[in-house]
């Protein structure tokens, strides 16, 4: 999923509950069982087919819930499905509901999950993450207008049994139905609230531990309130969550230590140096990879393999995440997030490794652009640099401005816009380069690939490569359920990636947290939402 610009952590370990004694910081939410969280972006939606980014989906997994949910060392767990069985060729996937409720009331049936998987999957809503579907029977013929929505291969038999037909297998299908596309959606509510739906909190309803309130669709706060409809209430510890969207980092550390805030994203090396050796330290562990998109659509020089190059070989990494950043951050060794997935013990980036995809050179990337510029016939560029208005998406504007300039006849002009701002002019080709993030949506490396194939929704660059799409293609078909040659394929296609510079991979993200000692028992996950609160309590 699309990640904001604020600090996350990059070696992935095992996910882990935040279970911390009851000392610390003071708050004066102190004596309330509602945790007070910072937010650093705003909340750009809470339609389930349309959300794309970290926010959206940290809120809608603790307020919605799909057929299974994240859990502890990259397992799954069971969510509305109470069971399910998978047929010896792997392609019939046989879910059995729990008896459970909407916020409404009203239950939660199989026809749910059938009707909001055919909306995620139908042209006509538009869901970026529509092919996450591509392995579910019917879905490509669908998003290419070639059969009806209706022919989806996902059936209720009777209202408590699912079953879903594959037209090959896919490993990794359990995990993609923890995520936000993959959710029931009641069919009537969608009607009822139209256009509006999921453009505030009003006009949603909800199946899972929380509901979300007091969000208008453009206010900086929200809350997630307990759901007392949620099958498994009494499990709930806490009255809810309140989101307070704080982008400047001096303020939302003022605000933690007056009270008002239970946790903070620490934002440089003084924040986190600060609490770095104090018990209301918490890194959480991510698998995120910030990265330049250059869009070659709008800007015919980015097609030269040169000038991708030589902006790749300006940038110092190593300097900008000790020195800009000095969160923790690590210096990009590739796109696919170290540490999400190994093969024989060892880790993906060390097999697919490109050392002039993320290299530094300054003399060599003078001359790549002079050869460059020629090639396209052009004595000089003048570009915007796009980016969140975070702390840590100014800093890395700063940064890339100050580094690419050095190259003769290059004008760079920054432009920090709000998350959401930034998220819709990314997908409407509305940059000349883009800084961006993708968090991993589950632990295997083709989450991050498909995302750079040619036709693919997430490729906002429009970088195109034959070789590429073949070698991703082939781990998701012909090689599906060959283990090596799988692993192989990936590790080409990130070769391909690199080698053709078709983005340029800047740093593996950091989180560290100050979190006030009464709160316990947050979960973190390297992948997916990664934050869960359906255990969390405070004391």
């Amino acid at each position: 999923m699309k990640l904001s610009s604020v600090v996350k952590l990059s070696t992935v370990g095992l996910s882990s509950a935040l279970l911390l004694a009851a000392c610390g910081n003071s708050s004066q939410e102190s004596k309330s069982k509602t945790i007070q969280w910072q937010e650093s972006a705003n909340l750009p939606t809470l339609d389930v087919s349309k959300a794309t980014d970290h926010v959206s989906a940290e809120t809608l997994s603790n307020s919605n819930e799909g057929l299974l949910i994240s859990a502890k060392d990259s397992k799954v767990a069971p969510g509305v499905a109470e069971s399910y069985k998978v047929s010896k060729d792997g392609k019939t996937y046989t879910f059995n509901l729990r008896h459970s409720k909407w916020s409404n009331g009203k239950p939660v049936t199989a026809k749910d999950f059938v009707y909001g998987w055919q909306r995620s999957v139908a042209p006509k809503t538009a869901s970026q993450y529509s092919y996450l579907f591509d392995h579910v029977k019917n879905a490509t013929e669908i998003s290419k207008n070639k059969a009806p929505v209706s022919s989806l291969g996902v059936k209720a038999d009777g209202d408590y049994k699912l079953v879903v037909t594959l037209s090959k297998p896919q490993s990794y299908f359990k995990y993609l139905v923890t995520m936000t596309p993959f959710f029931p959606q009641s069919e009537s509510a969608v009607k009822k609230f139209g256009s509006a739906y999921g453009t505030n909190s009003s006009n949603m309803i909800y199946n899972g531990p929380f509901k979300v309130t007091g969000w208008t669709g453009t206010n900086d706060s929200w809350t997630l309130t307990r759901n007392k409809e949620y099958w498994n209430n009494k499990a709930t510890k806490i009255d809810g969550v309140k989101f307070n969207v704080q982008k400047t980092p001096s303020t939302a550390l003022n605000e933690y230590q007056a009270g008002k805030l239970d946790a903070i994203k620490l934002v440089g090396a003084q924040q986190v140096g600060q609490y770095k050796n104090s018990k209301e330290f918490y890194n959480a562990k991510q698998a995120s990879t910030f990265y330049l998109e250059l869009n070659q659509q709008k800007d015919p020089a980015f097609r030269n393999v040169n000038i991708r190059k030589a902006l790749s070989l300006a940038i110092n990494r190593q300097q900008f995440t000790k020195n800009t950043l000095g969160d923790g951050s690590l210096p990009a060794v590739g796109y696919v997030s170290p540490g999400l997935a190994s093969r024989n013990g060892k880790d993906f980036t060390k097999d697919a490794y490109v050392k002039s995809g993320v290299d530094y050179n300054m003399a060599e990337a003078k001359k790549l652009w002079a050869k460059g510029l020629k090639e396209v016939g052009k004595k000089g560029l003048n570009i915007s640099l796009l980016a969140d208005d975070t702390a840590a998406g100014k800093n890395t504007t700063e940064y890339l401005q100050t580094q690419f300039e050095q190259l003769p006849g290059l004008k760079v002009t920054n432009q920090n816009l709000p998350f959401k701002s930034r998220l819709s002019r990314s997908q409407n080709g509305q940059f000349d380069i883009v800084a961006t993030g993708w968090n991993g949506d589950f632990p295997d490396p083709i989450t991050f690939l498909t995302l750079f194939t040619s036709d693919n929704s997430y490729n906002n660059g429009k970088w195109k490569n034959t070789e590429y799409d073949k070698f991703v293609n082939n781990a998701e078909g012909q090689d599906a359920n060959n283990t090596d040659k799988r692993w192989n394929d990936m590790v080409q296609a990130e070769k391909t990636l690199m080698n053709d510079q078709g983005i340029i991979p800047i740093y593996h993200q950091a989180q560290p947290y100050a979190i006030n000692t009464r709160v316990q028992g947050v979960q973190f996950y390297p992948t997916g939402s990664g934050l869960d609160f359906r255990n969390a309590s405070v004391k």
